[in-house]
């Protein structure tokens, strides 16, 4: 098992509830060597926008027992991956996710890993 965390992406976490999706797989595989995933509130609260059933929402609560607060010092790394990466708007939320996965040294799982690894941040594969 990785001691490194884990952190999950909304397109992660959406894509993972396709029951035949390698998300889903993948997903599954992380669960069962005892890998504990968490998000960002960011993430989480791109996710809670759905559309969303009750049904998933109460497996996503089950799935991600932590949510990590978007800091300060997060908030300036963002900036910063922005300003990098050309300020793109459609890039912005990817670079608050980015920067609260690089704080805590985490390895991202992403349906977007293009865009991410731009961003600097290691994956989950």
């Amino acid at each position: 098992m990785s001691s490194t965390p884990l952190h999950l992406d909304t397109s992660f976490l959406i894509r993972a509830f396709i029951p035949a999706s390698v998300e889903s797989s993948q997903l599954r595989s992380w669960l069962n060597e005892g890998r504990k995933p968490v998000m960002s509130t960011i993430a989480w609260a791109e996710f809670l926008c759905g559309p969303l059933s009750d049904e998933h929402l109460e497996n996503a609560t089950l799935i991600v027992e932590e949510h990590l607060p978007f800091t300060s010092e997060d908030a300036a790394l963002a900036a910063e991956l922005f300003n990098n990466t050309g300020r793109k708007r459609r890039i912005l939320r990817d670079c608050l996710i980015a920067a609260v996965a690089l704080r805590q040294g985490a390895d991202l799982a992403t349906s977007n890993q293009e865009d991410f690894e731009r961003l600097g941040v290691p994956l989950a594969l």
